[in-house]
């Protein structure tokens, strides 16, 4: 008693010495809790995270944290784990939460290149030869989904979520030169071509080495 167990342990030892020797009496590990989150049911989290947002299970967000995981497994598989479980499988699967790069819908990798490789070096020409600036011009505004945060990819690649680029809210019309210089416009809702024709006159006050160009660059060249 001393010890803190009784005589049937000893009776059980005994019986254990009979069947095995000394080497049936070693300890062994417990086997512990059967585990929930299963091999298969990993690879499938993982494939749901490098390839689905949470958009495609009904939520409101485009980035993956683990309470949405945790919420997804109870949903879909009757899996009840804590965040810190998610989180160490997701680390054993070779993810880490970080800050994702944002790809239209829309982006059409083939008409990006004809601009740059075409468009753009006949634009070039055209402002060396009537010697004006080039300045870039792009409106930003409040997205319909709110792009803050982090979301869980491989480790050392950035994930890339495709989402919405509808605006609304307030909007921002800006320009920029190849030197540095900058104007900007502030609009409250939708920016219409009204608008745009306003910023464009202001902006040829502002930066007089600025033209218009006419966008039908093969009358001009």
């Amino acid at each position: 008693m001393s010890l803190n167990f009784n005589r049937h342990c000893i009776y059980d030892w005994l019986r254990l010495y009979d069947e095995g020797g000394y080497s049936a009496l070693e300890s062994i590990s417990a086997p512990g809790a059967k585990e929930l989150i299963t091999p298969e049911l990993d690879n499938g989290l993982k494939a749901s995270i490098l390839n689905k947002t949470p958009v495609d299970f009904g939520y409101d967000t485009y980035l993956w944290t683990c309470p949405i995981l945790v919420e997804l497994l109870k949903k879909e598989f009757n899996v009840i784990v804590g965040e810190s479980t998610v989180r160490l499988h997701l680390h054993q699967l070779g993810l880490s939460s970080q800050k994702p790069a944002y790809h239209d819908w829309d982006r059409n990798e083939r008409e990006i290149e004809f601009f740059l490789d075409k468009k753009f070096t006949s634009i070039q020409r055209l402002a060396e030869k009537i010697g004006t600036d080039i300045v870039f011009e792009d409106e930003s505004g409040i997205g319909i989904m709110t792009r803050y945060g982090k979301t869980w990819g491989l480790r050392g690649e950035t994930p890339i979520v495709n989402c919405t680029t509808k605006r609304g809210g307030y909007n921002v019309l800006s320009v920029v030169t190849a030197t540095g210089k900058m104007q900007y416009s502030i609009k409250e809702g939708n920016i219409n071509g009204e608008i745009f024709i306003e910023f464009m006159k202001h902006l040829i006050d502002k930066l007089p080495a600025v033209r218009v160009l006419n966008p039908d660059l093969s009358q001009t060249l």
